[in-house]
């Protein structure tokens, strides 16, 4: 371990600043008492809110976005208020320090902060910068080996991307309030990605299904080697055409290619040949086998260990990235934002030794695995995530030293990385073709392959999983590791259960958080190391919702693609934002300037398209009403209002008065996908919206009037209540001022209608006054019991139930809310108590048992609302939700996203800002001033 810079006078001691104080306690016991570790806590500085610059800057060229675009797009930057201790420490620190070593991490981020922490410390003594791929002794003394000075490039490409960003929301995003909602954001990948979602459900909306048949069967040779040993086959081609599949289908339900060649069997030509063929000869016509070879995945990437992890471990790409981290700063794993796929020789060398050990030399190659990144943003530099160190652990023997979702983890970053160095797998794939000729004369034949691996190579450590693709999994795809019988040429086979089936075309499916991650990446769109993020963004913002896995549009995310494809298409095309993203690696990569490239993105530049200011200054008139309109049938149109979607049909022209007549209107339930909103289902919500506001008549005690009416939540009845007459207004007691005056006559205080929703045997066009009153006479008061506490009845959000102070009990059925007695309700609460706690309510749903943790999951009724346990871990079900929608799948996401945060941090006093003034400083105009380099490694200055 390095001494050399620690032996000035002074303390002796050097301080080291990392980036998470989890790295803290590892990183100093590596080190000894000869330096001092500290965390920055993340970035210290930042751009502020426009509203937050001091006044003197408010109207000036920083006053719009912190950046003055004027003059070379120099950012204002300011010390995050919750980081002002942290440099005050720091700096503290430093004085007491004979050198400073930046460890932060060694991305365009890390880099980033390691600039800031060099501005705003300027530190008087030597300064170094090294970086820790992991966090590990060996890895710690290499890189001390390798000190050097900041990399400006990476610099200013963070700076550029984050003035971009800056740019694009601050610009685009005010453009969405005004035209849609308050609220709304538009950002250089959340825009595009929300675009990809938007764009799928338009292929799901625009989906024609078609209808195809063909046929299978069991056979078995009849004699020989291997005879009455049976396997399956589906038939191919009927009379020399391919029968056509469900990929033979366009999304439009017809046929595509070469149509002349294909034989599309409806049900009644398929169910004819089945029958022909019942006492048919069938012969093997064709035997070809061929060698099977399948070579092991690269390494995990960012974004493929996402992907992964979503197919095997159902995480969301949050829960991934953040107990990735956790095994990053605790030495299991190295630095988990990659996007190469390269291993260092280091760990090449431990995996080939590990999987000799593990599984015996054979399945390990004579020369080690190269991979190389085929996304063309691939920073080389860098190394794919591994487990750390120079000898790999075992997950066993890490087992017990992690938590459930830690561990699982490990284990799929270790297995990958161990069968990335092992040998291909090896086998053969045998496709046999029979066939006969059915009584009618036609010629039919069947096919079948299997799969027999031979020797498992890297299949043995791990393999990789895949996403859905309707049109081989309908189809059959392949059929993995299956052996056929022994068969020949010319054998004569039997043939059993030859029977019709139908089949139907499925849309495209939707994106999960893994296949969204995955076609980002493909696209060049983004950084990995964001994406978690950005999916989180678009949750948050209300663009998109999960159902399952699934994640599903809503309409206002159909409202913001529109008014950006119509008037900021650049903003929101594929290829154009994979150039800003190249742009990006240009300038880490010191190939293109900074201040160059914003002018361009900005203003415009010869021989380029107008840059995003000439854009909207030139917007011209956006028509609102259009943006948020989506015709769904002739006379149907659903809006994105203010409250939510609704359906409308225009007014009409009485023929009788000559009048207009109100446009009808109604909600579009909340949990109804925008492909699920057919034809038919909007006018079904139309003829429910017909009944909205339907007056039943007048309620016989009060004299109120009785409507039904549809609400976003559902239908529900309620009373009208008149507004005050000008008598009662008049007769309102005079208030009068001090000085003798009267005050203006206050507007009375307006009473709160009884509002109740329609039990589920109940709709809006048929429920009746009798009903209404029976629901508006709720809650009901039962009596009291012995000690006089009064027991109502009353109905919830999830169902009937008794309530006697703070303790309720569930009913059986919405009968009893009208039924039951006082007498049943005390036998009830003569039931004991679960667990002592006040009421033991029953779950609102059983899930199941957690796969990642093994225990039982259900979902319950909190004191502020329905929440996901595991008895250990709860997690509230998240706002656009349903009890209903939430799934064994999704529910244990949650619960391991929510593990994986770990404990609430304690809450501490706050300290007095009294004293306190916000500090911000411009960019250097200079391109980056001397002083503000680190020295040169190995120099003490």
């Amino acid at each position: 371990m390095p001494t050399k810079a620690t032996q000035s006078p002074g303390t002796g001691k050097s301080l080291l600043i990392v980036e998470s104080p989890s790295k803290v306690k590892t990183i100093a016991g590596y080190l000894g008492d000869a330096y001092e570790v500290e965390s920055s806590m993340g970035h210290i500085r930042d751009l502020p809110q426009p509203s937050e610059l001091p006044a003197e800057l408010k109207k000036g060229p920083y006053g719009k976005f912190a950046v003055d675009v004027e003059h070379g797009f120099e950012p204002y930057y300011v010390v995050n208020p919750d980081k002002k201790k942290k440099v005050t420490e720091l700096r503290r620190k430093l004085k007491d320090a004979d050198a400073l070593y930046l460890a932060t991490d060694g991305d365009r981020e890390g880099e980033a902060i390691a600039w800031h922490l060099l501005e705003v410390l300027k530190p008087k003594v030597p300064v170094y910068r090294l970086t820790f791929p992991e966090i590990t002794r060996e890895a710690i003394e290499r890189a001390f080996g390798e000190l050097r000075e900041l990399d400006q490039d990476l610099v200013d490409a963070q700076e550029t991307r984050r003035i971009l960003d800056r740019l694009y929301g601050y610009e685009i995003s005010p453009v969405l309030w005004r035209k849609i909602a308050s609220g709304l954001s538009a950002g250089r990948v959340q825009s595009v990605a929300t675009r990809l979602v938007v764009e799928r459900e338009r292929q799901r909306m625009a989906f024609v299904p078609a209808d195809y048949w063909d046929l299978s069967g069991t056979f078995a040779r009849t004699a020989g080697e291997d005879a009455g040993t049976a396997f399956s086959a589906r038939l191919s081609s009927v009379d020399g055409k391919r029968v056509a599949g469900g990929r033979d289908f366009g999304d439009d339900g017809v046929l595509k290619g070469a149509v002349d060649k294909l034989a599309h069997l409806d049900e009644q030509a398929a169910r004819e040949l089945a029958a022909g063929l019942e006492d048919a000869a069938f012969t093997v016509r064709s035997l070809e086998t061929k060698p099977y070879t399948r070579r092991p995945a690269a390494p995990f990437t960012t974004s493929t260990l996402q992907q992964e992890a979503a197919r095997k471990l159902r995480f969301t790409s949050r829960t991934t990235m953040q107990v990735a981290q956790k095994l990053y700063e605790n030495g299991y794993i190295t630095y988990m934002r990659t996007d190469s796929v390269a291993l260092s020789d280091q760990a090449v060398t431990a995996a080939r030794r590990q999987a000799t050990e593990l599984y015996g030399a054979d399945f390990v190659p004579g020369s080690p695995r190269l991979y190389s990144s085929k996304s063309k943003n691939a920073q080389e530099a860098h190394e794919a995530v591994r487990p750390a160190g120079d000898s790999f652990r075992t997950p066993n023997q890490v087992r017990g030293e992690l938590s459930a979702d830690a561990y699982r983890l490990y284990e799929l970053i270790w297995k990958r990385t161990v069968a990335s160095q092992m040998a291909d797998a090896k086998g053969s794939t045998a496709t046999v073709r029979l066939g006969a000729t059915s009584s009618t004369g036609r010629d039919a034949e069947f096919s079948a392959s299997g799969t027999v691996i031979t020797f498992r190579g890297f299949l043995a450590a791990y393999e990789e999983g895949r996403d859905e693709d309707p049109a081989t999994d309908k189809d059959g795809g392949k059929d993995g590791d299956k052996r056929l019988p022994r068969m020949a040429e010319g054998d004569r086979l039997d043939a059993t259960d030859v029977e019709a089936d139908g089949h139907r075309t499925s849309p495209p499916p939707r994106y999960t958080e893994a296949s969204l991650v995955k076609v980002l990446d493909e696209l060049g769109i983004g950084r990995p190391s964001t994406y978690a993020a950005v999916i989180s963004t678009i949750m948050d913002r209300g663009y998109v919702r999960v159902r399952g896995s699934a994640l599903i549009p809503s309409w206002t995310a159909f409202s913001v693609v529109r008014l950006l494809e119509e008037h900021f298409s650049d903003y929101v095309d594929y290829d154009f934002t994979a150039e800003m993203e190249e742009g990006l690696d240009r300038i880490a990569r010191g190939e293109e300037d900074s201040t160059d490239w914003l002018q361009d993105f900005y203003f415009g530049s010869q021989g380029h398209e107008n840059g995003l200011k000439p854009i909207v200054d030139d917007l011209g008139e956006i028509d609102a009403r259009a943006v948020n309109s989506i015709p769904v049938t002739e006379d149907i149109t659903l809006r994105v209002g203010k409250f939510g979607p609704y359906l409308e049909v225009a007014g009409t022209l009485d023929p009788e008065t000559g009048e207009l007549t109100d446009p009808v209107r109604a909600n579009v339930p909340e949990d109804l996908a925008p492909d699920e909103l057919t034809p038919d289902k909007a006018r079904e919500l139309i003829e429910t919206g017909k009944a909205d506001g339907r007056e039943l008549g007048r309620d016989p005690v009060t004299g109120r009037t009785i409507v039904a009416k549809d609400g976003r939540y559902g239908p529900y009845v309620t009373e009208v209540i008149p507004e005050p007459t000008a008598e009662e207004l008049a007769a309102q007691p005079v208030e009068y001022y001090k000085n003798g005056k009267p005050k203006p006559p206050k507007k009375p205080v307006k009473e709160k209608p009884r509002t109740g929703s329609l039990l589920s045997t109940m709709t809006l066009q048929d429920v009746t006054l009798e009903d209404a009153l029976k629901i508006l006479s709720l809650p009901r008061t039962l009596g009291t019991d012995a000690e006089g506490n009064e027991i109502t009845v009353q109905n919830g959000r999830f169902g009937p139930y008794l309530k006697k102070g703070g303790d309720s009990r569930s009913l059986q059925s919405e009968e009893q809310l009208f039924t039951v007695t006082l007498d049943e309700a005390l036998k009830i609460y003569a039931q004991p108590k679960q667990r002592g706690r006040g009421t033991a309510k029953p779950p609102l749903a059983d899930l199941g048992t957690d796969q990642i943790t093994e225990r039982p999951m259900v979902i319950k009724d909190g004191r502020f609302g329905p929440y996901i346990t595991d008895g250990e871990t709860n997690v509230t079900v998240p706002r656009g939700e349903t009890v209903e929608q939430i799934t064994p799948a999704r529910a244990s996401q949650l619960l391991a996203e929510k593990r994986a945060q770990g404990p609430a941090p304690k809450k501490t006093a706050r300290s007095s800002a009294k004293g306190t003034t916000r500090t911000g400083t411009k960019k250097s105009t200079a391109k980056k001033p001397a002083a503000a380099k680190p020295a040169r490694a190995g120099s003490k200055g």
